[in-house]
């Protein structure tokens, strides 16, 4: 049996990365470490229709999860731009 269920925050997520041009712009490895590292940082939401998602969230809490998003994401970049530079300084 296959549950049609999702993490909310994963969507909006790859909806930030599709609007910055980031989906196309950064290599695949790289997305997928960007994406779980951030996504590590965020709570869980689970839904399971996104279209009844869309029509009754409401938009300060949909702006608050998108704050939060954008934050870990950041977090996210400076952390893999680190521990990337570290990579690199040991060969």
């Amino acid at each position: 049996m296959q549950l049609e269920i999702r993490n909310y925050y994963e969507v909006l997520l790859m909806e930030l990365l599709s609007d910055e041009g980031l989906l196309d712009e950064l290599p695949e490895d790289y997305l997928a470490d960007l994406c779980c590292v951030t996504l590590n940082q965020l709570p869980v939401r689970y839904i399971r229709h996104l279209v009844d998602t869309y029509f009754f969230e409401d938009y300060s809490e949909l702006a608050e999860m998108r704050s939060e998003i954008q934050t870990a994401l950041e977090k996210s970049r400076a952390f893999l731009k680190a521990n990337l530079n570290k990579e690199h300084s040991k060969n």
